[in-house]
């Protein structure tokens, strides 16, 4: 009788060992977004030489309830550098921002902060977590050894359309729902996963798509392990809410287009 008590507690303890590993880690993951530009009447066929597809790797740490969402070391460079015309006089430079951008989530109070650069000024914009209404389908499969539920759900996002004709940048925002679907593991409990997608599901999320694959994340590693000294808010000396952030952001967006009405034409992708 000791001795299966002896071992009923050794099996106790394994297990919540195992638990206690899973509340903390760092996952790493791709990025793959499709790329879509529109060149009418810029010369030298500028639009195939844009790639189609772009690959950026990301890191989230996560532990003591909270998650830290970061660029991760990128194999790439950030730039892809296009001529055109027989002269090549048109020069596009396509910038990939975000590379210092920091997304911290407290999960207890539903808090967030984010850090955003953008043309060498530094935003902190103060949020909440927006939670999104989920639909599990009964589908499942088995990610980097763990297994994984399949959720889905709608979001209306706010995307923005930039046109170049005849050497004239416009833009413009409009309204999209896009379709979501996120695999998450319930063998790590934590509500975490890529970008903007924290404290949605009860699990770590390691893959998702996003609207037919226009953007896809997918989990290449995880650690059982962090630093959590590292899941800290981004400090700074204004904090903005995200209405004031989109003003200041629209203000940008218009004096780059004044500044760059030359042959050179610098288009940044968040």
């Amino acid at each position: 009788m000791k001795k299966y008590l002896l071992a009923a507690g050794s099996l106790l303890l394994a297990t919540f060992s195992v638990v206690a590993q899973q509340q903390q880690g760092v996952v790493t993951y791709d990025r793959i977004s499709k790329v879509q530009f529109s060149f009418q009447g810029m010369p030298g066929g500028m639009e195939q030489q844009m790639p189609s597809t772009r690959t950026d790797k990301f890191e989230l740490t996560f532990g003591n309830n909270q998650s830290l969402w970061k660029a991760a070391e990128q194999e790439n460079d950030e730039t892809n550098d296009i001529r055109g015309g027989e002269d090549g006089g048109v020069h596009v430079r396509m910038v990939v921002a975000g590379s210092n951008d920091v997304l911290y989530t407290n999960f207890e109070t539903g808090k967030k902060v984010e850090k955003r650069e953008m043309f060498d000024k530094t935003f902190v914009i103060d949020d909440t977590i927006n939670k999104l209404k989920w639909k599990m389908t009964g589908e499942s499969k088995t990610i980097l050894g763990l297994p994984c539920i399949k959720a889905t759900t709608t979001k209306i996002v706010t995307r923005m359309m930039m046109n170049m004709d005849n050497g004239k940048t416009e833009r413009k925002e409009f309204q999209d729902t896009s379709v979501v679907v996120a695999w998450f593991t319930t063998s790590i409990p934590v509500s975490a996963g890529p970008a903007e997608y924290q404290g949605q599901l009860p699990g770590l999320i390691l893959e998702m798509d996003i609207k037919d694959g226009t953007q896809i994340f997918k989990a290449t590693g995880i650690a059982e392990k962090a630093d959590l000294a590292v899941i800290k808010e981004p400090t700074g000396k204004k904090h903005l809410s995200p209405e004031e952030f989109k003003k200041e952001r629209e203000k940008m967006m218009k004096e780059m287009e004044q500044n760059n009405q030359g042959g050179q034409r610098i288009i940044r992708m968040n």
